[in-house]
């Protein structure tokens, strides 16, 4: 006999919860990844030294929609992921759309990680990339089966890791640059000596910034993890009123730095600029340290992928939005189903970058890239909403966000930006109008299932 005690609903206060540590680290590892350590030499190599504008505006826009959501979420404590606060704004049809189409976002960057680890591994473990990718997909499906804490330990030792590394090098960084040691660089010429700020226009700055998005993506699981947290609402407030700060900090002094200890034309895309400027430092080994830190950084994006995808599709089962079956949780309070379908859905996409990189995948990368774009201006409108809803009731102290609503539509107009600057790339419009089409997709499946629902 199964247990019943909180088997088919999430538990309101789960025995095992997360601790605020394990909140604040999934957080930063959701948000620093591989993309930091090795994608961000392609916005580099594109835009030269006007890639940090960039990197501090896409990172001011995640502060800002990090904060409403936070705001949210204090204000309406235990809902679940920020797509119930979309249902709260706009109602069940939003939801639906936002929530699968979250899910889809991370379920196809659990294959291409599973992918991205294995190749990593096989340097060191001369087994079958197929192999390695399925037994990173089955470790991790473990670590997500079993009670919530683990999964928390787990993700806040690979973060820490992460973030250390960030912190090092901006530590040597710093004192290189102010020449303690080292034989001293021209920073004013390696910065600006070749082309000036703008050496490709302000064109070049703009259209890298769906990619630096991409890099930062990740923040928004903090709110769900904290749901699973002795206090959801003082977890959710103190994460993200600092959360967005921290990314920007990592993120903009981690690219100051190597734009001025290496010369942007000498950072090549796809290799870590991260690596370039340790070997100018003259740091032994940083070939090999990278790799392990991109290693786990991959295992980290893996991990919280796993967990978020669980969560989001158990959270939409209860809500008639998926099967009921994936909103069964086990006696280690984990939605089981939600994760072994993902896990398996994860293998399927992983095996497809194998079997037919240049179609399957190819296409499956290009329908979930640019779908983050309307799960955030829902996150901003949602918060809109609500923040009116609540001064019409006169109860309204949790919302808090100076120049309100200026500061939501500056917001808005800057995802609606990223989103024109896909279109004009000529690398990422097919990325945007497959993204169009998937939102499109999930927008019709909820209105032929409205229709066919009996009427009562």
């Amino acid at each position: 006999m199964s247990d019943t005690t909180g088997t088919h609903q999430p538990p309101s206060r789960p025995v095992s919860t997360l601790k605020q540590r394990h909140i604040i680290m999934i957080a930063l590892g959701g948000a620093i990844g591989a993309g930091l350590f090795v994608g961000s030499s392609a916005a580099i190599a594109a835009a030269g030294p006007a890639a940090l504008l960039a990197f501090v505006a896409v990172g001011l826009l995640v502060m800002l929609v990090m904060r409403m959501l936070g705001e949210m979420v204090t204000a309406s404590p235990g809902k679940g992921s920020f797509v119930e606060y979309i249902r709260m704004a706009h109602g069940n049809g939003a939801a639906f759309t936002t929530g699968w189409l979250y899910w889809f976002f991370w379920l196809v960057a659990l294959g291409s990680e599973a992918i991205a680890g294995a190749i990593l591994l096989h340097d060191w473990i001369n087994l079958p990339v197929w192999l390695l990718a399925t037994a990173l997909i089955v470790a991790l499906n473990l670590i997500n089966l079993a009670a919530v804490h683990i999964f928390g330990e787990c993700e806040f030792w690979l973060s820490l890791v992460k973030v250390i590394s960030i912190v090092l090098f901006i530590g040597a960084g710093t004192l290189y640059v102010a020449h303690v040691f080292g034989p001293g660089i021209p920073v004013t010429q390696n910065v600006l000596g070749h082309g000036g700020m703008f050496p490709h226009g302000t064109t070049a700055m703009i259209s890298i910034i769906p990619t630096v998005l991409f890099t930062m993506i990740g923040s928004e699981i903090a709110t769900v993890a904290a749901g699973e947290s002795a206090e959801p609402a003082r977890n959710v407030a103190h994460v993200t009123r600092s959360l967005g700060t921290r990314i920007t900090l990592f993120y903009s002094l981690s690219i100051a730095l190597i734009l001025m200890i290496v010369p942007w034309t000498d950072i090549v895309p796809g290799h870590s600029p991260f690596v370039a400027a340790m070997q100018a430092m003259g740091i032994p080994g940083a070939a090999t340290c990278m790799q392990v830190v991109v290693l786990t950084a991959v295992l980290s994006c893996m991990n919280s992928s796993l967990y978020i995808t669980s969560r989001i599709l158990a959270e939409l089962a209860r809500h008639g939005d998926a099967p009921a079956l994936l909103q069964r949780y086990g006696r280690q309070h984990t939605p089981v189903n939600a994760i072994m379908a993902n896990s398996l859905a994860g293998g399927v996409v992983a095996f497809s970058s194998i079997l037919a990189p240049g179609t399957v995948f190819a296409f499956l990368l290009s329908c979930s890239g640019g779908v983050i774009l309307l799960v955030y201006s829902l996150i901003v409108t949602s918060y809109m909403v609500l923040r009116r809803r609540a001064s019409g009731t006169g109860e309204q102290p949790f919302f808090q966000l100076p120049f309100f609503p200026a500061i939501n539509m500056a917001t808005l107009g800057g995802v609606i930006v990223i989103f024109v600057a896909m279109l004009i790339n000529d690398t990422q419009r097919m990325t945007a109008m497959a993204s169009l089409g998937t939102t499109l997709f999930f927008i019709v499946i909820h209105a032929v299932r409205g229709k066919m629902r009996p009427k009562i």
